[in-house]
């Protein structure tokens, strides 16, 4: 099979438009059968359910070239579980677990062209989404649907290296402590942005959330979860009922565990600790880990140990065990990888 013609090793992180997308609709309390489709485009009434109560949810996955040729997925699993949970809170139709995987693995070999080659840095980035579609002026859920993949290939997260990055301690919240901060729907992403920007504007590269009860104790940013690594080289997780249960974060903690050998806490985080950390580092699917040097709480500075030149050593070994489980080079878990034939 030909690749396109693509500068593999030039790609932002941005949308391209490929070749094949999937669509199923939910209508009469029925998904149908699905297909797939040339159309990248969406028709919709101005009156949509998703338009005027955004009731949608999405995921994000991706797919790569292993070391030795095979195309693979990393744990779609679990990415179908957690749209099933998301879905579920919003009052929506779940998508059954095994149809899931079946669209990705059509929409992956679809797109096969578009998935960069080992050895590029670059991957086939895949969103699936659903949301509700016919007309809602009431405030209540739509009684249609659309669940549909699309996919992009992105270049590596990190040109040049991982450089670490700074944060600022935000004064907002992410998420109500008995809210939707738990699902991937996209009012929490809208909920992040405000603050993104304002961090951006103000010289900082995310947010740090607190719990939005006490203030006191370490959550998560707008799009990833935290890991931290004490001097004593164990790893922290931070444990909170309004954090998104990150895929990437929990096969990190098995990577720590299990193929590192480290000692893992999943607990609650008070943010007085954080000073004390020897590391930090940010976890999903974009970067898989995203190192920080620098926490900014309202000018008191917390420079971690690790630096601002590249990524702790605990940090970067966890970096590379799991990114050499999702390119085929490290054996991976029962179960991780879904080779696309």
């Amino acid at each position: 099979m030909d690749k396109k013609n693509i500068d593999w090793g030039n790609l932002g992180f941005a949308y391209i438009k490929t070749d094949k997308r999937y669509v199923s609709i939910w209508k009469d309390g029925a998904w149908d059968a699905g297909t797939l489709t040339e159309d990248a485009t969406i028709t919709m009434s101005e009156c949509a359910c998703v338009l005027q109560y955004a009731q949608t949810v999405f995921e994000g996955l991706k797919a790569y070239t292993t070391e030795d040729g095979r195309i693979v997925t990393f744990r779609p699993d679990l990415n179908a579980e957690r749209l099933a949970q998301s879905a579920a809170r919003l009052e929506m139709p779940v998508f059954p677990q095994e149809r899931f995987i079946e669209a990705v693995t059509e929409v992956v070999r679809a797109n096969a062209a578009f998935v960069p080659p080992y050895g590029s840095g670059a991957t086939l980035y895949l969103r699936p989404f659903m949301f509700g579609i016919n007309e809602v002026i009431g405030v209540k859920p739509a009684t249609e649907y659309q669940f549909r993949i699309f996919c992009t290939p992105v270049g590596p997260y990190f040109k040049g290296g991982a450089k670490p990055i700074t944060l600022r301690v935000s004064d907002l919240d992410r998420a109500a402590p008995h809210g939707t901060g738990n699902i991937k729907a996209g009012l929490n992403y809208a909920m992040s942005l405000h603050t993104l920007m304002e961090a951006h504007r103000a010289g900082y590269d995310e947010n740090m959330f607190l719990d939005p009860a006490t203030h006191t104790k370490v959550e998560e940013t707008g799009g990833a979860n935290f890991l931290f690594v004490t001097k004593d080289g164990k790893v922290v997780t931070p444990k909170s009922n309004s954090i998104l249960p990150s895929i990437t974060r929990r096969s990190l903690v098995y990577v720590a565990k299990e193929y590192l050998g480290l000692e893992v806490e999943e607990r609650e985080v008070f943010f007085e600790e954080v000073k004390d950390f020897a590391e930090c580092g940010l976890c999903g699917t974009a970067a898989v880990i995203s190192p920080v040097g620098k926490i900014v709480d309202h000018g008191k500075e917390i420079c971690f140990p690790s630096g601002m030149e590249k990524m702790g050593p605990t940090i970067q070994k966890l970096y590379d065990t799991l990114t050499g489980i999702q390119m085929g080079r490290i054996e991976a878990p029962a179960g991780w990888i879904h080779e696309i034939k």
